[in-house]
Order: structure tokens, then sequence, then C-alpha cells
């Protein structure tokens, strides 16, 4: 089990080195104001931040996630393998059935973990040195939002977060099961690597894609209220607004980004997996070891 722990811990973290630039830019992307927008598109807004803020303004509020990522870790697999056993039987739907009663259960974490770090994003927007830090850092971001606004500042979003997460985590873990069976991920076969890479990276994606107008919306409802001026009253309100002002592709906005992250992201979970079961079983000749059940979460991907 500590040995899970770790391997999960270890390779969330890679996982979010790797995409919380891509991360950044989504947020940026999907919370700016369609009147006077700050940047054209996915690549313009790497260049804006980076050259505004430097290469850091695309870490910021990474705290966050590495903060929620062994709480999270083990809640996700936990959850997942115990309804999977419970459920009796290791058939697609009950893939789907496991992993969404994991994503349902985490939100409780990545709720507001996900509301310090786009709060964090998005300060000192094109600001190289901030002239005024509302937040010193996303613990920081937190305290001050439950004392300004209690229980109820702290799970601002986590509506949307359910509906977004609960179907994402079902699809992540039916795709990463239906792709290792199709592809036939046996642990002799000397593909097995790439083929679990790929298998990671297309679940990541399909998780995503399943439910990314909800991101979107949970996204501008917990960036609300940032300048001051809060805008939506609800879910309902966000989508009616949001549609209303920009038609139909504000529910995509960030979407290059997001896919572009999803398979390095996957890639680096993956090897870092794969070379640390490598490095526990040389050491200790501990039995083979199936890479699946610690592959980090799609929410954070």
């Amino acid at each position: 089990q500590s040995n899970n722990c770790g391997i999960g811990f270890i390779s969330g973290a890679a996982g979010v080195l790797v995409g919380h630039p891509f991360d950044t830019v989504k947020v940026r992307l999907q919370v700016q104001n369609v009147e006077k927008p700050l940047y054209r598109g996915t690549f313009h807004c790497f260049q804006s931040i980076i050259k505004q803020e430097s290469a850091f303004g695309l870490y910021k509020g990474i705290g966050s996630p590495m903060m929620g990522l062994t709480f999270i870790n083990a809640l996700v697999f936990g959850v997942q393998g115990n309804t999977l056993r419970a459920l009796g039987k290791d058939t697609p739907l009950n893939q789907f059935l496991a992993g969404s009663a994991a994503g349902a259960i985490q939100c409780v974490i990545c709720c507001p973990m996900e509301l310090a770090k786009t709060r964090m994003q998005l300060q000192g927007t094109g600001e190289y040195k901030l002239k005024t830090k509302n937040y010193k850092n996303s613990l920081d971001c937190l305290i001050k939002i439950y004392q300004k606004e209690g229980l109820r500042g702290i799970n601002r979003g986590m509506v949307s977060t359910f509906i977004r997460e609960t179907p994402s985590f079902g699809f992540y873990f039916l795709t990463y099961d239906c792709m290792t069976r199709y592809l036939g991920c046996e642990a002799e076969d000397s593909y097995v690597i790439p083929k679990l890479l790929f298998s990671g990276g297309m679940s990541g994606i399909v998780s995503w894609l399943s439910t990314y107008p909800m991101d979107v919306i949970k996204s501008r409802l917990q960036a609300d209220g940032v300048g001051g001026v809060t805008q939506y009253s609800g879910i309902l309100d966000c989508v009616r607004k949001s549609y209303h002002e920009e038609g139909w592709r504000v529910f995509t906005r960030g979407l290059t980004s997001t896919l572009l992250r999803a398979f390095p992201v996957n890639a680096a979970t993956f090897a870092t997996v794969t070379v640390f079961l490598m490095y526990m079983k040389s050491e200790d000749n501990l039995p083979e070891c199936e890479p699946g059940p610690v592959i980090h979460q799609p929410s954070s991907l």
C-alpha cells in the first residue's frame, strides 16, 4: 500500500509539473472578457504570459494541485477499486460506474483545490511583478475566502464540479479499460509501455471531451467576483449569459490547450509509474505490478 501511495504521488506530481502551464492557459482563455480579450488563442496566451509575467507565470497556483495530490489519488483509486469489487464483476459498465463513484466522492477535495488554483492563476494577469497580491499562496487563498465567505465560499462551484467529475471519471476508467483490453497490454509484451502510454493518453482526451463545456462553466463560476463584481447567480445563469454573449463557441474555450496537455501529462505519469515500479522491483524483488491503478486523475490532467 505504501508503495502504491508513493507511486501515486510521484506519478501525479510529474503529471502536474508537465501539465500545469497548459492548465493556466486554459483557465485564462475560459474566463477572459470577450469584449476586451487579452489573448487571441492558445499559443498567443502562452507567449503573452511568458513575455509579461515570465515563465513562472505559467506555474501560478501549482501549490494547490500539489497539496491535494496525495489525498485525491488515495481517495480516487481507493473508491474506484472498492466499488469495482463491490459490483462483483469487471465489466465495461462496472468500470464506468466505479469511476463515476470515485469522481463524485473526490469533489469534496477537488472543488476547494481548484478554486484556489483558479484564483491564483488569475492573480496578476499581465503583470511581471505583482503590485498588489491578494493571496500569498494557495492555502492563504482558501483561508481568506473562508474568512470572507465561510464554507459556502470555499465550496464555490461544487455542483458544477460534481456534474463535470462524475461522468468524466467514468469515461476515463472505461476508456482505459477498453483500450488496454483491445491493445492486449500483457506484462510480457515488449510493447506494453507504448501501449499503456497510448491508452492513458486517449483516456485523458475522452474524459475531457465528455464534460468540457461544464469545465468552462465551473471555471467561470469560481473566477466570478475576482474583480469585485459578481456576474452569475448560478450554473444556469452562467450558461445562459455565456451563450447569449458569445454563442456556442464559448463552451470550447481553452479546449486546444486542454487536449495538448492531456497526452503529455498522461505520458509523464505513465513513464514515472513504469520507471518507479521497475526500480522497486529490482530493489525488493516485487511481483509484477499493474501500472493501471496508479494513473493520475483526469481532473488535474
